[in-house]
C-alpha cells in the first residue's frame, strides 16, 4: 500500500526552497507518495522541488500576510483537497515563530491519521510526533536542518548519497535570453522593505561591476520593472519582468554570482549552487536564514538596533544596517566569491553556512 504524506511549509518560496531537504527524505521513503501543501507564494518553488508529486496550494489564515479570512468554507477547501489527495500521515514544517497545531487540527478534521510537528505548546492529541524546540534541537540552526531535524522525528532521513543541499528538479534554458559569456546576477527587490538595500546603491554597483569587466545581468519581478530599470541604467540587461521562477532559476544558474537581499531568489541562487553575496538585514539571524551551503559574502551591520526584530519596515531611520554597505563593499565581495576567497566576517555569521 502506497504511504501517503504531506509535507506542510504554508509560507512563500524561499522557505519552500529551504524545506527542499525534508521534502526529498520524505520522498526517499519506499513506496511514498509526496504532496507539498504551501501558501500561494510558495506554489511555484514547490514544483520545482524534486520529490514532489503533487503540489497543494492553500492561503493560510495565521501565516499569509495580509491573512485572508478564517472562514468555515476556507477550512472546508483544505479538507477537500487532503481527503482527495487521500493523505493519512502529515509533517509539518514551521519557523520558530509558527506553531504547527491549527494545521494539525484541521488535518485530524481531515482524517490525517499520524501528523508529526515541532511545538513549544502542549499539543495534546494533534501530534502524534511533538519536538520541543530549545530541547530536541537547537533554534539558532539553519532552517533547512531544522525541517531536516522534524522529518527525522516522524522516521524520514536522508539516503547517505544525498549531501542534504537545496536542489531543483529542473531549470529553463535561458541561453537566447541572457547571451553569450559570463555573468553577475544583481537583484535589486526584496519582499519586505526592511530588507532591501537601495536602489541607487544596486545601481551604482551595476556601473562599478560593469567597470571592472563583468557583464551584469538584472532580475525581477513583473511588479519590479521601473526598479530594474533603474538599476540596469545602460551598463545592465534589464530582465525585469521576464522571468518565472523556473526561468529566474536557470538565469541563477548561469551565473557567476548573485548579489541579493534575504528574499525569495537568494535560496534560488542557493538550490542552483550559485555564490551569493547576502545583503542581510539582521531583523532575522543570519544563522538560521542565510544562504545554504553556498559560497556566501553576508554584507550588513548583523549587530545593528534592528536585529532580530522582524520588522517588515526598518524601525530605524536610515535603515543604517544595509544603508551603510556601500557599492564598492559590494563588488569587493563580488570579486571574492568569483576568486574563490570568502571572508571571514561571512564565516563567523553564518557559522554553518
Amino acid at each position: 500500500m502506497t504511504r501517503r504524506v504531506l509535507v506542510a511549509r504554508l509560507d512563500s518560496a524561499g522557505d519552500v526552497l529551504l524545506a527542499g531537504p525534508a521534502v526529498r527524505a520524505v520522498a526517499a521513503a519506499g513506496n511514498t507518495r509526496v504532496t507539498l501543501l504551501c501558501g500561494p507564494q510558495g506554489a511555484d518553488a514547490g514544483a520545482l522541488l524534486p520529490g514532489v508529486d503533487s503540489v497543494l496550494t492553500w492561503a493560510s489564515p495565521w501565516i499569509v500576510d495580509p491573512a485572508p479570512a478564517a472562514t468555515g468554507s476556507a477550512i472546508a477547501a483544505l479538507e477537500a483537497g487532503v481527503r482527495h489527495e487521500q493523505i493519512n500521515e502529515a509533517v509539518i514544517l514551521t519557523s520558530f515563530h509558527q506553531s504547527p497545531l491549527p494545521l494539525a487540527l484541521v488535518l485530524r478534521l481531515a482524517g490525517v491519521a499520524r501528523i508529526t510537528g515541532a511545538s513549544v505548546d502542549y499539543a495534546g492529541s494533534l501530534l502524534d510526533v511533538r519536538l520541543k524546540p530549545g530541547e530536541d534541537f537547537p533554534e539558532d540552526q539553519p532552517e533547512a536542518e531544522r525541517a531536516l531535524q522534524i522529518a527525522a522525528a516522524a522516521g524520514y532521513r536522508l539516503p547517505p548519497d544525498d549531501d542534504g543541499r537545496l536542489r531543483l528538479s529542473g531549470t529553463a534554458d535561458v541561453r537566447d535570453l541572457v547571451g553569450p559569456g559570463p555573468y553577475i546576477v544583481v537583484h535589486p527587490g526584496a519582499a519586505v522593505p526592511a530588507r532591501a538595500w537601495p536602489a541607487l546603491h544596486h545601481a551604482a554597483a551595476v556601473e562599478l561591476l560593469t567597470a571592472a569587466g563583468h557583464r551584469v545581468i538584472v532580475t525581477g519581478g513583473p511588479g519590479e520593472t521601473r526598479l530594474t530599470a533603474t538599476v540596469a541604467g545602460v551598463a545592465g540587461l534589464d530582465l525585469g519582468g521576464r522571468t518565472d521562477l523556473r526561468t529566474l532559476a536557470g538565469v541563477l544558474a548561469g551565473a557567476s554570482a548573485a548579489v541579493v537581499g534575504n528574499t525569495g531568489p537568494a535560496h534560488l541562487a542557493a538550490a542552483v549552487g550559485t555564490p551569493v553575496v547576502s545583503l542581510f538585514a539582521p531583523v532575522v539571524p543570519a544563522v538560521r536564514w542565510a544562504p545554504y551551503r553556498v559560497p556566501l559574502e553576508l554584507l550588513g551591520d548583523q549587530n545593528a538596533p534592528c536585529r532580530l526584530s522582524r520588522a517588515r519596515i526598518c524601525p530605524v531611520p536610515g535603515h543604517p544596517c544595509l544603508s551603510g554597505v556601500t557599492p564598492e563593499q559590494v563588488v569587493e565581495a563580488v570579486h571574492r566569491l568569483t576568486t574563490g576567497v570568502r571572508s571571514l566576517g561571512t564565516r563567523r555569521e553564518t557559522r554553518t553556512v
